[in-house]
């Protein structure tokens, strides 16, 4: 007989999604348009073309999604309510029809004895506040603080977690340095505005919601180790400038409460970080958990052989192990790892039998279950996606799900790593072969 590696009794098994990647519905029930209805409309920055405006259809079809949920028996279930939704110009009235969707959501998993872990943001920045500065704008931080009081305010209560803001790195750098992302800015300076902003109004949502009586709220960040895989002082320069950028960066303040030297050495070249008097209390204000999104190292040069994913990423689960112990080097919270998981081409022969993303994911639940023996309070597992989706500037060419979207019809099909991973959550483990 195999023997099987067990986790904790109560470890939390989910799987997690975002509104503009799911959704559709864009001009619905008094939505407002978002950075990426914007970006997505403008020629070349999508491949194929391809907008958020039906993505998997998830708002019509909610009851479908979470009684798929409950057949792959999760505990928890990760989305993202979209900002321009609940407050159409990213202040103001609050749109009772956007609050009422996601109250109806709620419920449906609570039917389901699905615990929600609701993400105040994940990028779709209402257009009004971008046509303001965006996150370079400090206002921003300031509107994202009243927009989780709403939230909270509505819907707030002791069964429901929270994520304030998903992965700032991407939303910093991707959107404001690098250009891939909405707003699609390539500005290195305002980055590093965006950056302290979206720092700012993680600490400010963490108010805002204690405030409304919230609990159970956690930071989420793609965090990932970086290495030097080749000798040299070049090599090495780069990789501790991409460690400062994509760890310290967030790391620093939300636990320490400072920037660290590192951090305000990178920033000086680009005009530093905006900090005002009393930002760092507030960015420091103190929170239940921390959620690491992980999909890869940073593998400097990356050039090392190996497979990789239909992104082009390497498969490197040992960087999860290596990530883990590092922030519980920094924190004592609980850690959850909130975002894990592949894009693979689907067979030739038109089946959903996906091996490759089943290892993929048992690779990392392995390094997860290895963190645990050795101590770290890791609580929870949340394999990205539930649904194929709006995979961002790649469009819906590359297919994340544990279930299979046929974009002409939304017929769900669930893949056999739905199976598999089914499998996992009920055994509570996996086998050690």
């Amino acid at each position: 007989m195999n023997g099987r590696l067990e986790f904790p009794d109560g470890f939390v098994w989910g799987t997690a999604t975002s509104a503009f990647q799911i959704e559709g519905a864009v001009h619905e029930d008094g939505r407002g348009p978002s950075i990426w209805d914007t970006f997505s409309r403008q020629p070349g920055n999508v491949a194929g073309g391809d907008t958020g405006e039906i993505a998997a259809d998830h708002y019509h079809r909610s009851l479908e999604d979470v009684a798929l949920m409950a057949q792959l028996g999760i505990t928890a279930y990760r989305f993202s309510i979209a900002w321009p939704r609940i407050l159409p110009a990213g202040t103001g009235e609050p749109n009772q029809a956007g609050i009422d969707f996601y109250r109806r959501l709620i419920e449906q998993l609570r039917q389901h004895d699905i615990q929600p872990l609701a993400t105040l943001f994940h990028w779709d920045l209402p257009q009004a506040l971008q046509d303001a500065g965006g996150w370079a704008n400090r206002a921003t931080a300031e509107a994202f603080g009243d927009y989780a009081a709403v939230i909270g305010a509505a819907l707030a209560d002791d069964d429901v977690a929270w994520g304030t803001i998903n992965e700032p790195w991407c939303a910093a750098y991707q959107g404001y340095a690098d250009g891939v992302h909405a707003p699609g800015l390539t500005d290195m300076r305002a980055a590093f505005r965006a950056a302290h902003h979206l720092n700012l109004a993680h600490g400010l949502s963490v108010w805002a919601l204690r405030e409304a009586g919230a609990t159970n709220i956690g930071a989420v960040l793609n965090l990932a180790p970086a290495y030097a895989i080749e000798p040299g002082d070049a090599h090495a320069s780069e990789a501790a400038l991409l460690d400062t950028w994509r760890n310290d960066m967030w790391l620093d303040p939300t636990f320490d409460g400072v920037y660290g030297e590192r951090v305000l050495r990178a920033a000086e070249p680009w005009g530093g970080l905006p900090v005002e008097p009393g930002d760092m209390e507030l960015i420091a204000e103190p929170t239940d958990w921390l959620g690491i999104n992980y999909y890869h190292d940073l593998q400097i040069p990356d050039t090392a052989p190996g497979p990789r994913t239909a992104m082009g990423w390497p498969v490197t689960p040992e960087g999860l192990y290596d990530i883990l112990a590092r922030a519980a080097s920094r924190t004592n919270v609980p850690i959850y790892v909130t975002e894990n998981g592949a894009a693979f081409e689907d067979p030739r022969d038109g089946s959903l039998d996906d091996t490759d993303r089943i290892e993929f994911i048992d690779a990392h639940l392995r390094q997860v279950h290895r963190a645990i023996e050795d101590g770290i309070d890791v609580r929870g597992y949340f394999v990205w996606s539930l649904l194929d989706n709006f995979e961002w500037s790649h469009g819906y060419g590359k297919r994340f799900g544990l279930v299979h979207i046929d974009y002409e019809t939304q017929q769900r099909s669930p893949r056999s790593s739905f199976r598999w991973y089914r499998n996992v959550v009920n055994a509570n483990g996996l086998t050690t072969d």
